[in-house]
């Protein structure tokens, strides 16, 4: 089958289309035709090798899985021979955990792990954008945000910072929007009460006071949004730092305001099919919707990375498997 292979850490040139085994299911397993998978800033952090946090989990000094990509969309393909949840010919949507492997033609997934039949009314394309649980996650679990509050989402405009949005209306909150002018409209449709554009303004010198502010982008710190912090107000972060590392031990017992970091990759396989499960209801509900930025083939895969790594995207950057 065709794959996007990378064997050694560095820029999107490193990463390539070659010919890789296809793999085949084990007993418990399901084989997925892929046909959409999701180019993310965690991929691109496996693929450089930075922050070095990230080789913790891909390789120290080299890479473990030659094939990135977690979340993907497409069809089951065969199944092993004590699979009853899914049939030849399913249209399914999830998530491989930590074995990587979705940027291929196949892929392989137990069949109580991290999937689910792909939303009604959604295609492949679609339905792919909409795996990633870390906006749920943030914002349920570690903010806990109710209606009510107020959020700042740093970030908005991306893949991760659309769904917040989005959530953070399910949710009943006040949302503040920082993203460029150009994902302005987009931010205010999902949901967004206040847009601020961080070209033209700097969210942290406006005197504003938030419950929770989600910076989704990494480009602030706890140290300059503490003062923004209500009393009881959590800082969330989905980028690793040394400081953030420090913080989040400190001010969860020091201090009535607290720094947050979360790693939702790390999520059991049993947790991320339930959330799957919400999000796919909450999608047919019509509560999300999917924001595609582009869609690339995978023969492009390198040019994929380096659109993810520009500024100002909108949405999720979405590899094509026709």
């Amino acid at each position: 089958m065709r794959a996007a292979v990378r064997t050694t850490y560095g820029p999107p040139e490193v990463v390539h289309e070659a010919d890789v085994d296809t793999p085949v299911p084990g007993p418990n397993q399901v084989l997925v035709r892929v046909h959409a998978a999701t180019v993310t800033a965690a991929d691109s952090a496996f693929r450089s090798g930075t922050p070095r946090f990230a080789r913790l989990f891909s390789g120290l000094r080299r890479p473990k899985k030659s094939v990135l990509g977690s979340e993907f969309a497409g069809e089951v393909s065969a199944v092993g021979a004590a699979v009853t949840r899914y049939a030849v010919g399913d249209k399914v949507f999830g998530a491989t955990d930590l074995g990587l492997g979705a940027h291929a033609e196949y892929v392989c997934v137990k069949e109580d792990g991290a999937i689910a039949t792909l939303p009604t009314g959604l295609g492949y394309a679609e339905a792919v954008t909409l795996v990633d649980g870390t906006a749920l996650v943030f914002l349920r679990d570690h903010a806990k945000l109710h209606s009510g509050q107020s959020i700042l989402i740093n970030g908005a405009s991306g893949s991760v910072g659309a769904q917040a949005v989005q959530l953070a209306r399910h949710f009943g909150a006040d949302i503040t929007a920082v993203c460029s002018g150009a994902g302005a409209e987009l931010v205010t449709r999902l949901g967004a009460d206040r847009v601020v554009d961080y070209t033209r303004t700097d969210f942290t010198k406006e005197g504003r006071t938030y419950d929770v502010i989600f910076d989704v982008a990494g480009a602030s710190s706890y140290g300059r949004c503490r003062r923004l912090l209500k009393p009881g107000g959590r800082y969330l972060t989905t980028v690793p730092s040394l400081a953030i590392m420090v913080q989040a031990p400190w001010t969860a017992v020091v201090g009535n305001r607290r720094a947050v970091i979360a790693f939702t990759g790390l999520r059991p396989a049993a947790a991320k099919a339930k959330d799957l499960a919400l999000v796919k209801e909450l999608a047919e509900a019509g509560r999300i919707v999917a924001v595609v930025d582009q869609t690339i083939p995978l023969v492009r895969i390198a040019d994929a990375y380096r659109h993810l790594d520009r500024q100002g995207k909108r949405g999720t950057t979405v590899l094509d498997l026709p």
